[in-house]
């Protein structure tokens, strides 16, 4: 009776080893369906900012928006990114048809405060990105204070009195070697389904074959 319920027991947990591999297998399809039609997106031409509600699907899309800067209304967020610890810029754009929050760029911690838009009509090409609710680096936004840990297009639309604006925010693109610098998104998605698919794999064939000697054994 042990025996017999040792066994399954076994062939339960090789059944559930390949039950992952097989989960990982089909989050590698998904995962490399992404990659393509993201960069499909990179590849194209910018198009104009959509002023609606936006999904996954159109995370990354290029656009290109004109207008003028809002001035007296930036916002900074806590970033790290390749050039260090410091502040995204963000600075809402009157286009016309309504408002758009742009990431202008990055900024070093002593450049804070220190970078205000230029005036006159501007084109800025950029990158689409989801809005980014509720905060990051295990922090909270805490408007009230002006500390910002994420980019959340609807809670610095409200707090800085804004009005209605796109639910979406762009990252600016390069846009020369001064501050802020802008094109640092980084577009790079994880892929290592497989080999936490071969893992799993392996490990239902050594508990296979680790039961098979246990049974010769006995």
């Amino acid at each position: 009776m042990k025996r017999a319920a040792a066994r399954i027991g076994v062939l339960a947990l090789m059944l559930g080893f390949v039950g992952l591999g097989i989960w990982q297998l089909e989050r590698r399809t998904w995962k490399l369906d992404l990659i393509a039609r993201v960069e499909a997106r990179l590849a194209t031409a910018p198009v104009a900012p959509p002023m609606r509600a936006v999904g996954k699907d159109d995370e990354y899309t290029r656009v290109a928006a004109s207008g003028r800067w809002v001035s007296g209304h930036d916002t900074y967020t806590q970033a790290v990114t390749e050039l260090g610890g410091g502040f995204w810029v963000l600075t809402p754009l009157d286009t016309g048809a309504g408002r758009i929050l742009v990431n202008r760029g990055f900024v070093p911690p002593d450049r804070r405060g220190r970078v205000p838009p230029p005036a006159g009509p501007v084109r800025v090409e950029g990158l689409l990105r989801l809005t980014e609710p509720g905060g990051g680096f295990l922090r909270s936004n805490d408007p009230a204070a002006d500390r910002w840990y994420s980019r959340d297009v609807a809670a610095i639309a409200a707090a800085r009195g804004l009005g209605p604006v796109a639910p979406w925010f762009l990252d600016a693109g390069v846009n020369g070697e001064g501050w802020p610098r802008g094109g640092l998104t980084v577009v790079r998605f994880r892929n290592t389904h497989l080999q936490y698919a071969l893992t799993w794999f392996a490990m239902a064939a050594l508990l296979g074959v680790l039961a098979w000697r246990a049974g010769r054994r006995a």
